[in-house]
C-alpha cells in the first residue's frame, strides 16, 4: 500500500508541475524572442533616423557615422543601403545584399515590412530611411542571438530546478505520508493475525496515526478484550461445572448403587436423597444458564427509574416475606433515571432479595433504599441476618465463591455481571448493627452515551 500511495501522488505530482511549468516556459521562450526582435529593431530604427538625415535632408553622414560605431560596440553588424540597394556605409563587419539580407532589403524599399529572420545564429532585422511607402533607403542589422539563447537556457534550468525540486518534496512527503498511514495498519495487521493465532492477549499499541487509525486500533482492541473475557469466561465456566456437577453427580451414582441393593423398607428414604441430588442438580445447571446469558449479554441501556422498579419487586416477594414474619420495605426517592439494560435492574433485585429473605431469620428486617450522588444513584439492600466473613465478602462474586450458600452460589456472580457490563459497581458492606448491605452504584442516563 506504501508503494501505491507514493507512487500515486508522485504521478499526480509530476503531472501537475509539467503543466505548470511546460507552458511557463514556453511562455518565457516567446517573451524572450519578442524583446530580443523588439531591441534589434530599435537598434535598426535609431540608425535609420540618422540616415534619413543624410539620405533625404542632404545633412553630413556624421549622425549616421556614430551610429553604426555604436552599433559595431554593441557587437552588432548593420549597413546602410540607397533606394537603389546600392550599399552607402556599415560597419566593419558589412552586410551585402545576398541571400535572406538582399530579400529583406529588396522587401523594404518595395515598400512591404518583412519578418526578422534568424539564420545562423544571428537575427536580422530590416527599417526602411524615411516612410514605407516612399523610402530613401533601407537599414539592415545583424545581431547574434548568443545572449538569447544563454537568457533562454537560464530560464528553462531553473524552471527544471524548481520542478525537479517540487517533485523531490512530494516525494519526500508522500513517502512519509504513505509510512504515516501503512505503519499503523501494519501494526494492525500483525496484531490482528496473532489475535487469530490464538494468541489473547495481543493489543494494537498505535501512536502518531490518523484519527481514523486510532479510532480503528481503539474498536480493534476493545474487541480483543471482549473476545479474551469471552473465552476465559467460558473457559472458566467449563472448569467450574466440570468442578460442581462432580460432587452431586457422585452422590447420586451412590445412591442409586444403594437404591439397587436396599430392603423394601430404606427404598424410599434412599429415593428421596436421590431426587435431593436430583434437584441440586437443576439447580446447578438453571443458575449456570443464567450466569451463561448474563455473560454474553452486551446491553443496550435505557433509562430505568430506580423507585418504581424497587416498589414492584418489592410487592413481588412481599408474600414470601410475610409467610416468615419479616418485615420488606422500600424507601427508594425519586430520582434521576439511571442507564441500565432492559429487565437488568429486576434481575439484580429478584437476586438480591432472595440472598437476603434467605439468610434473615423469621422477624427480621430487609430494607431497600436510594440516595442521589454526583454521577450516580446509590441503591441499597440492607438486611439484619448474620452478615458474612471479610474473606466470604471478597470471593462473593465469583462463581461458587461461597461454598456455604444454599443454593447455586452463582447469584451474586450474576449480579456482578449484570452491573458491572451496564457501567455500575457493586460492593458488599456489614450493617451496622448486624447484617448484609449490598450498595449498588449505577450510572445516572444523562452520563451515559448511547450509540
Amino acid at each position: 500500500m506504501t508503494r501505491r500511495i507514493v507512487l500515486a501522488l508522485l504521478a499526480l505530482t509530476v503531472v501537475v508541475v509539467a503543466a505548470a511549468a511546460v507552458p511557463l516556459g514556453l511562455s518565457i521562450t516567446e517573451r524572450e524572442h519578442l524583446a530580443f526582435r523588439d531591441k534589434a529593431q530599435a537598434a535598426a530604427r535609431v540608425i535609420a533616423s540618422s540616415t534619413e538625415e543624410y539620405l533625404s535632408d542632404h545633412e553630413p553622414a556624421t549622425a549616421m557615422n556614430a551610429d553604426l560605431a555604436e552599433a559595431a560596440r554593441a557587437g552588432d553588424c548593420a549597413a546602410v543601403f540607397d533606394a537603389r540597394g546600392r550599399l552607402v556605409a556599415s560597419t566593419p563587419c558589412p552586410i551585402t545584399r545576398s541571400g535572406e539580407a538582399g530579400d529583406l532589403v529588396n522587401e523594404t524599399l518595395t515598400g512591404h515590412e518583412p519578418e526578422p529572420p534568424e539564420t545562423e545564429g544571428r537575427l536580422l532585422a530590416a527599417e526602411p530611411v524615411g516612410t514605407f511607402r516612399q523610402p530613401a533607403g533601407a537599414v539592415v542589422l545583424s545581431r547574434s542571438t548568443a545572449p538569447l539563447d544563454t537568457r533562454i537556457t537560464v530560464a528553462w534550468a531553473w524552471i527544471s530546478l524548481v520542478a525537479v525540486g517540487g517533485v523531490a518534496a512530494a516525494a519526500l512527503v508522500s513517502v512519509r505520508l504513505a509510512r504515516w498511514v501503512g505503519r499503523p495498519l501494519t501494526t494492525l495487521d500483525t496484531a490482528a493475525q496473532h489475535l487469530g493465532e490464538g494468541r489473547l492477549g495481543e493489543r494494537a499499541t498505535v501512536s502518531g496515526a490518523p484519527p481514523e487509525i486510532r479510532r480503528l486500533a481503539t474498536t480493534f482492541n476493545t474487541m480483543a478484550a471482549r473476545m479474551e473475557a469471552l473465552i476465559h469466561g467460558h473457559q472458566a465456566v467449563v472448569a467450574d461445572v466440570s468442578h460442581q456437577l462432580r460432587t452431586p453427580l457422585a452422590a447420586l451414582r451412590l445412591r442409586l448403587d444403594l437404591l439397587a441393593t436396599a430392603t423394601p423398607d430404606g427404598a424410599p428414604e434412599l429415593l428421596a436423597s436421590a431426587q435431593e441430588e436430583v434437584a441440586r442438580l437443576s439447580r446447578l445447571v438453571d443458575g449456570l444458564l443464567a450466569v451463561a446469558r448474563a455473560e454474553q449479554a452486551v446491553p443496550r441501556p435505557v433509562p430505568v427509574r430506580v423507585n418504581e422498579v424497587a416498589i414492584d419487586r418489592v410487592a413481588a416477594w412481599e408474600p414470601i416475606a410475610q409467610e416468615r414474619g419479616i418485615h420488606l420495605t422500600s424507601h427508594c426517592q425519586d430520582s434521576s433515571p439511571v442507564a441500565l439494560g432492559p429487565d437488568h435492574l429486576e434481575q439484580v433485585l429478584d437476586n438480591l432479595l432472595a440472598n437476603a429473605l434467605d439468610a434473615v431469620a423469621d422477624g427480621g428486617a430487609v430494607t431497600l433504599d436510594s440516595a442521589l450522588g454526583p454521577d450516580t444513584v446509590r441503591l441499597r439492600v440492607v438486611d439484619d441476618g448474620p452478615g458474612m466473613t471479610l474473606e466470604a465478602r471478597e470471593q462473593a462474586f465469583r462463581r461458587f465463591g461461597n461454598p456455604k450458600a444454599r443454593g447455586s452460589g452463582l447469584g451474586l456472580a450474576i449480579v456482578h455481571r449484570l452491573i458491572t457490563a451496564n457501567g455500575g459497581s457493586i460492593a458488599l458492606e456489614d450493617t451496622p448493627g448486624g447484617g448484609l448491605t449490598a450498595v449498588l452504584d449505577l450510572p445516572t442516563w444523562h452520563d451515559r452515551r448511547t450509540p
